[in-house]
This record gives C-alpha cells, structure tokens and sequence, in this order.
C-alpha cells in the first residue's frame, strides 16, 4: 500500500551520514588509515577509494542479482587500474568506451566476450584493437557497421558485435538521459529490424545492449525501465540472424548527492530482475543477461582531499581556498552536467561528526569564479589553512572526468586503501 506523503520517510541526511568509518575522536577514517594522515603521506589533492566499501556494494548488488544474471561495471566511471584489479574477480565483465579504456580492461584481466565496447565515434584503429581481442563491439549505427565489416574483410578475422539501441523510452527522473527520443547513442528501435535482416555475413551476432538512463533515485523507474529494456530485446531477437549470446540492460542507479536526496530503493529494483531473469531463462536459456553499473558500485567509496591553503572574509562571506578544485573535481564544482548547481557532502577531515556553525563558500586555486566546490558549506568556524577538507560521492567521475591540465596545476593523486 503507498502511504500518503505526510507518511513517506524523510528525506536522507546524505551530508551528515557518510558511510565511512571514524577514529575515537571522529576523525574520518580512510580503510583503517585517518584521512589526515594520507593526505601527509600522499599530498593533496588526493583522490582515495576505500576498497572495503566497494567490496561490500558489489556484494549487496549480487544480493539483488537473480541466479544468472550477471554483473558487468562500466569503466568510465572510475578507471584506475588499481580499482579494476580490484574489481577484476567481483564482476563478471567490464564495459568500455574507448580504445584506452580497452587496454585498461584487458590490462585488468577480462577477455573476449566479458567485455562490451560502447561509444558513437569509434574510430578505426580501435574497431580492429576490440576485433583481435575478441570483446563485443556495441554498434551504434548502421554506418558503424558497415566500417567493422570493411575492416574485417581486410584483415580475415570475424569480430562479435552487437547493437546499441536508442529505444523508444528513456529512464525518468534520471541526470542523464541515453535513450528516447533523438540521440547520438545507438541506433533507433524502430530502424533495428531491417538492420538485422540486412546482417553481414562476416561478422558474428552478439545481441543487443539498451542503457535508457543513468543517476536514477527512483526504485520503481528502475525497475520499470529494466521490464522495458528486457521486452525490447526480446521482441527484436525476432528479427535476429542467430540466437543472441547477450542482453545487456543497462543499469540507471544513482547514488545520492545532495541534501534531501534519499538512496535508491532496490526493492522495485529486486522484483523486476526476478521477473526478468523467469521469463528469460524460459525463452533465451542460451542468452546471458547482463547488468552494467559503475557510478553505484564505487560513486560513495571514494572522497576528495583538499587542504586549506587560506580563509579569507569578503563583504560579509567567508571563504576557504583551497589546493585542490575543480580542474581536479569538475563534477564537485557543479560544472559536470548539472542544471542547477547544488554542494556535494563536505567534511571536515579531523572532525567528520563536529557539527557545523559557520557558513563557508569553499574555493580551489584557479583564476576562475567556476572553481568553487561548496557554496552553502555548514562546517566548523574553527578551520584554519592546513586543515583537510573531504568531498563526499567522488569515487566516481572525479579525476578522469576533470580538466587537470587546465592552469598547469600539478594532477591529484590518486589512492585505493
């Protein structure tokens, strides 16, 4: 039965609830390590992914996981490769969306037909890398496949491809729309039949991949949108030259980031892959069904290190400047796709449950007024240059989805504890 809204839970008080351990004197803990003390070890800026909780969502997402279907993690979410031998024997496959993340795939140990090569503008020389190393290129046009089957007629070897598709439906309520409506990912639902009918002889079925969506909250979107992607797929391997070997149904979950937002409820989520995984292992017993997450599998085991280089008070506001911003932190600095700028988590370091009493505008050192991390920061008044703040939410799309050329400021460095 839903409950009437005065009834719902309230709202997850994200900033004040991280999931990472303190120190007796509530200190944050880093593995068994204060944050403090890495950033004296390692410098700051400093990313660090804490592995115990990676293991532990990996292994709350295999709870949801009907026997069968398997788990894949999209490396551009994170792709240090020390994180990825991590994750290496948690998953079952890694997905990829360019030649160097390829090599950052292979490098890690997946091979072959446990890796899925996405992205609207492969070029040539990597379509003939993920030919000779076996992987599923996710097609994403007709164009696209006509220059894979060119380029396996010149080299003799038949490469396993499967389709991307742009379907008819997108995930609601999402941060990124992928499908639905005009898009650039993929090729349109309605336009798949012929392809098919029109297979290249030279080139090996694989199946179809359908991501509707990504940074999802809502449960019962999730899940709505998994139902769909699955009877899509299933509908168009109709049309298909041979069985398919996949279905990958994209992912969606989000994690929370801001004040008020509330984890995602898994339960929708639990019953869709049940009913899912039934209907399919009835009707493609030889098809393996794949999940692909990456922001929820590491997005909350990692922080952002930043040491307070200056506090300054101008016109009645008092700012923090910092080393570290958004040349190093693009997403933290609101300037990653969000339409309406709003704080990641921030906390100070040696004092992770001090509550906050002063109002702070926290900065890095860049000549730009885009590089502010926190507008609306409540955080202790007693901070002071040296002290170590920490960006909640970063082991995702954090360095490798930042300018850090930009001013030739030195990169951050990056940790897995």
């Amino acid at each position: 039965m839903t409950m009437p809204d005065s009834a719902q839970p309230a709202p997850l008080p994200v900033h004040a609830a991280p999931l990472f351990a303190t120190d007796a004197g509530g200190g944050l803990l880093l593995g068994d390590t204060p944050a403090t003390l890495l950033a004296e070890r390692h410098g700051t800026p400093l990313y660090v992914i804490d592995s115990a909780l990676v293991r532990a969502r990996v292994d709350a997402v295999r709870g949801l996981l009907p026997p069968g279907v398997r788990l894949h993690y999209a490396i551009k979410a994170n792709p240090m490769p020390d994180l990825l031998r991590l994750l290496r024997p948690q998953v079952d496959g890694f997905d990829v969306a360019s030649g160097g993340e390829l090599a950052l795939a292979l490098d890690a140990g997946h091979r072959g037909i446990d890796i899925g090569f996405a992205g609207p503008g492969k070029r040539d020389g990597e379509l003939a890398a993920a030919m000779a190393a076996g992987v599923v290129v996710n097609v994403e046009s007709a164009g696209e496949l006509a220059r894979l089957t060119g380029i396996a007629v010149a080299s003799g070897e038949r490469p396993l491809a499967a389709l991307r598709i742009n379907p008819d439906f997108g995930l609601r309520q999402s941060g990124m729309h992928m499908g639905g409506g005009p898009r650039v990912f993929g090729i349109d639902s309605e336009d798949v039949p012929s392809l098919l009918a029109a297979w290249p002889s030279g080139v090996g079925f694989a199946g179809f991949h359908v991501y509707a969506g990504s940074q999802n909250l809502d449960g019962g979107e999730v899940a709505a949108a998994l139902l769909r992607s699955h009877a899509l797929c299933a509908r168009l391997a109709a049309h298909a030259p041979e069985v398919p070997r996949i279905f990958n149904l994209g992912g969606g979950f989000g994690i929370p980031y801001f004040a008020g937002d509330r984890r995602l409820d898994t339960a929708p989520v639990r019953s869709a892959l049940a009913r899912i995984a039934g209907e399919h292992a009835e009707r493609f017993p030889r098809t393996r069904l794949v999940l692909e997450l990456g922001r929820y599998l590491v997005g909350e085991a990692g922080v952002f290190l930043t040491r307070v280089l200056d506090r300054k008070r101008s016109r009645g506001r008092e700012f923090l400047v910092c080393d570290g911003g958004m040349h190093q932190h693009l997403a933290a600095s609101g300037n990653f796709g969000q339409v309406i700028r709003r704080d990641y988590p921030l906390w100070l370091a040696r004092g992770l449950k001090t509550p906050g009493d002063t109002r702070f505008t926290v900065c890095g050192p860049l000549c730009t007024p885009l590089d502010v991390l926190a507008r609306e920061a409540m955080l202790p008044g007693d901070i002071a240059p040296g002290d170590v703040l920490a960006v909640g939410q970063s082991g995702a799309y954090g360095a490798s989805a930042s300018p850090t050329g930009f001013l030739s400021h030195p990169p951050p460095v990056q940790l897995l504890v």
